[in-house]
């Protein structure tokens, strides 16, 4: 069982930054590969980033990348996500998710490969 934890979200002008973290509970955290999903009102939940076990592969969708980076510490058994040149519609409740065991890197961006959500972080970004 897995429990995470988020925190660091919060209201920015457009072009700010922000950075998430998730602790997770657990001597296990770094055998899991981990996500970030956000989901804005009248929206389905959507893929963000994912990190591979070890940190050394990462994952962005299309509208974050060069904007966004996700990384872990298994040490401290949480990862993070960096936001910057925030635009109003990145503006969502933001999830971070556990992966089930085995979750090939290729099904990373699918909210039914989490076996655990953290109750998520509001980040809002006004213009």
């Amino acid at each position: 069982q897995v429990q995470l934890v988020e925190s660091g979200g919060g209201l920015v002008q457009a072009g700010g930054s922000l950075r998430l973290s998730c602790a997770a509970s657990g001597r296990t955290f770094s055998s899991y590969p981990m996500g970030w999903f956000r989901q804005a009102p009248g929206k389905e939940r959507e893929f963000v980033a994912a990190i591979t076990r070890s940190g050394s592969s990462k994952y962005y969708t299309d509208s974050v990348k060069g904007r966004f980076t996700i990384s872990r510490d298994n040490a401290k058994n949480t990862v993070y996500l960096q936001m910057n040149s925030l635009k109003p519609e990145d503006t969502a409740l933001y999830y971070c998710a556990a992966a089930k065991y085995g979750t090939p890197t290729a099904r990373l961006g699918m909210p039914n490969e989490y076996a655990y959500w953290g109750q998520g972080t509001q980040v809002t970004v006004s213009s």
